[in-house]
């Protein structure tokens, strides 16, 4: 009887001491739990702090980090590289990503091995070249919904909660690109408007973690642990999926075409996806980067910014020229996605069959591993100095310039970078050329919101949901 309780506590302790202490992920930096057990980063993710705990740990460890017995975080050029854009290598993602099935059906995005991610992407592509974006009646509308948002802002004589419009922007502008000529128009249709609202203000990252860690209870959850559902957008997309007659370069235009691989779901769940990436990333974006130009001490950036949209030329028919002649605005936009990326937290995937060398360690197959925008944009203080403080002055110095863009992470990188990170460029460069052409923004009042970086289960958005500026005519 003893015989056998001493060689059952002895598997116990191989089991769950000797081997994780001699598996090769042991030999990273980390804390001495992680080699353990994964609760600790568990219990940071479902209080929306994993993001901040991570940087934490490669603040005290460096570039290569263990934050699980299975997982490791890097935050160097050469791990970026690596993981994601070493071509065929076949960093797949993880189980992570079913999260984003839409309509049930798996879309580019929440496809997890590379080739059939290509497959898709291929599909894809041309629309969102930056070609095909700048065509004149992208633009047009792009322009439009600048307007319309300037004249919200303006009606009222005294704050205007931005975070508001600009989502409605965000949504007017993903949605006429995709589905023209039947985008929706949220800036000036209370009808449209509550889609905005459907997609924008909900919490659901705790009910998507637990659907995630749980999936064998899922048939079991109460109403209570259900994801958010969205009636009205789900009704909206099947229908445009579904229209008749699309302007020939839109999104739809491209995908329901009579040779199209893709059936009318696929179609909804595809264009489901890039609706709601679209008005997070963009939307949220766009909020921190006026929040950061409204702050006092930023006041001299959001003048030079002024000036050089001052002096460009007022040229209709060169909007996308003119936007590359614009270094300034470009800087703005960089810095504000630097320090607050739209998905600031990691992109996880799986090491290959064979295992990979990362950094130096070797890691086994099916390690999940990843880098976070969050820290890879503030660690190296050689190529960021100053990392937590907001300076576009930083991407006017050519010295530097180059280690700069290649750390540059806020759409990703590599063949599963961001798809619309084109769209998302010149719709933010369009409204604030708009906005701080003619105005100067100051933080309101009554302003009371917080406008920390709050993570959701793949984006993040300002805490508070609500930034109140107030706009001035210049």
């Amino acid at each position: 009887m003893m015989l056998t309780l001493w060689l059952a506590s002895a598997f116990i302790i191989i089991i769950f001491f000797v081997q994780p202490l001699r598996a090769p992920i042991a030999k990273l930096p980390g804390p001495w739990y992680t080699k353990f057990t994964s609760l600790a980063l568990k219990y940071h993710e479902f209080t929306s702090n994993r993001r901040l705990y991570i940087h934490g740990l490669h603040l005290k460890y460096g570039s290569a980090v263990r934050i699980a017995p299975n997982e490791a975080s890097f935050a160097g050029l050469g791990a970026i590289k690596e993981i994601y854009a070493s071509g065929g290598s076949g960093y797949d993602k993880t189980e992570l990503y079913d999260l984003f099935r839409q309509f049930g059906i798996k879309t580019m995005f929440s496809t997890l091995e590379k080739y059939d991610h290509s497959q898709r992407k291929r599909e894809l592509a041309d629309r969102y070249a930056m070609t095909n974006i700048l065509r004149e009646e992208h633009v047009a509308a792009i322009k439009d919904r600048a307007k319309a948002f300037a004249s919200r802002c303006v009606a009222s004589t005294k704050s205007v909660d931005v975070y508001v419009w600009l989502h409605c922007f965000a949504l007017d502008g993903v949605t006429n690109f995709m589905f023209s000529p039947g985008g929706l128009r949220s800036l000036d249709s209370d009808k449209d408007f509550e889609i905005m609202e459907e997609l924008t203000y909900h919490q659901s990252l705790q009910k998507n973690l637990l659907h995630y860690y749980l999936p064998g209870l899922v048939p079991y959850f109460p109403q209570s642990l259900i994801p958010r559902r969205s009636p009205l957008t789900n009704e909206y997309v099947l229908r445009m999926a579904a229209q008749q007659s699309p302007t020939p370069h839109s999104l739809v235009g491209k995908l329901a075409r009579k040779d199209s691989p893709l059936n009318h779901a696929q179609i909804a769940a595809e264009t489901k996806d890039h609706m709601a990436a679209g008005i997070d990333t963009t939307g949220d974006g766009l909020c921190f980067l006026m929040w950061e130009l409204s702050q006092p001490l930023n006041y001299v950036f959001q003048e030079r910014l002024h000036e050089e949209l001052r002096t460009a030329s007022s040229d209709d028919d060169s909007e996308g020229l003119q936007l590359d002649r614009l270094p300034y605005l470009d800087a703005v936009v960089k810095e504000a996605l630097r320090c607050a990326p739209p998905i600031p937290m990691s992109f996880p995937r799986y090491v290959p069959a064979g295992g990979k060398s990362i950094e130096g360690y070797f890691l086994p197959e099916k390690t999940i591993v990843s880098c976070q925008p969050y820290t890879v944009h503030r660690l190296d203080t050689g190529v960021f100095p100053e990392p937590d403080k907001f300076n576009p002055d930083r991407w006017m110095e050519e010295k530097g310039a180059a280690e700069r863009n290649r750390l540059f992470f806020a759409f990703s990188t590599g063949g599963r970078g961001c798809t619309g990170r084109n769209l998302a460029m010149v719709e933010m460069k369009v409204l604030l050329k708009e906005v701080y052409s003619r105005f100067r923004t100051t933080v309101a009042p009554d302003m009371n919101g917080c406008m920390d970086i709050d993570d959701q289960i793949i984006s993040s958005r300002p805490k508070g949901q609500t930034c109140r500026l107030v706009f001035s005519e210049r």
